[in-house]
């Protein structure tokens, strides 16, 4: 089950930052916006466009399949994972800077994910029964 999470959530994060950085460049080739018929045919010849629809699309199958599976907390927590993805790959694609903001939150998305990934763990073998690590 562990390796259905996993791969899961490694989907999720996928698709989700398909969509986001697809969004974005979409954005940046829709310039200069106008607000008329020209402009949303010109933005429906995008490919990031569909992009950002297939991104959204394969999410939301994702994670309606994860959610049939995973403890809500921490695929809840875990599917904001994107926001670290997108941020790193934007520093890279786009020249965004990496500030020190940035990385203290996204650590603090991580750090959360683990919290609550490790709660539930222990939640699980309380639930069976088994010795949990670290306590007594």
């Amino acid at each position: 089950m562990r390796r259905f999470y996993l791969a899961g959530f490694l989907l999720l994060m996928a698709f989700d930052t398909l969509s986001q950085l697809s969004f974005k460049l979409a954005g940046q080739h829709a310039l200069p916006v106008a607000a008329n018929l020209a402009w949303v045919l010109r933005l429906l010849r995008e490919p990031w466009i569909y992009g950002a629809v297939l991104g959204y699309l394969g999410a939301f199958f994702t994670w309606m399949s994860l959610l049939r599976h995973a403890p809500i907390g921490p695929a809840f927590a875990a599917s904001h994972l994107e926001v670290v993805s997108v941020m790193l790959l934007s520093v890279w694609l786009f020249h965004e800077p990496l500030t020190a903001p940035r990385v203290v939150g996204a650590a603090a998305i991580v750090a959360g994910i683990v919290c609550l990934g490790l709660a539930e763990a222990r939640e699980a073998h309380a639930i069976a029964g088994e010795p949990v690590a670290g306590t007594a």
